[in-house]
């Protein structure tokens, strides 16, 4: 049987767009960086963050570089509210897929576990 996989994507709610260009860093429980991406004009990354080879169960931990992304897209904003967005998640089942989206808007941000 295949290992699971991660993948992640960041919308932009306030103004309904993909977040393009934004920097992700994905860390291991023991504070380990083990991948750097940027989303692309989907706002998504060209691969898995953990592809079938080197997913394993753990705590994780994406961070989303996203200050320079809002002060670009977002003109009515003087300064960023958010400079970095942590999302901090448990893989539990190593053959599944698990899919972290990032929903942000200027002010606020939500997240899941998506499919």
């Amino acid at each position: 049987m295949n290992n699971g996989y991660l993948t992640t994507h960041v919308l932009d709610i306030g103004i309904g767009k993909p977040g393009f260009d934004i920097p992700i860093e994905l860390f291991n429980d023991s504070g380990d960086l083990i991948h750097q991406v940027t989303t692309n004009s989907d706002g998504r990354t060209e691969a898995p963050l953990l592809s079938e080879a080197d997913f394993k169960t753990g705590k994780y931990a994406l961070i989303f570089s996203v200050k320079n992304y809002l002060k670009q897209n977002h003109q009515f904003v003087e300064e960023p509210f958010y400079d970095h967005i942590k999302i901090e998640f448990m893989i539990r089942d190593q053959y599944a897929h698990y899919h972290v989206p990032l929903l942000l808007s200027p002010y606020g941000y939500s997240t899941y576990r998506g499919s």
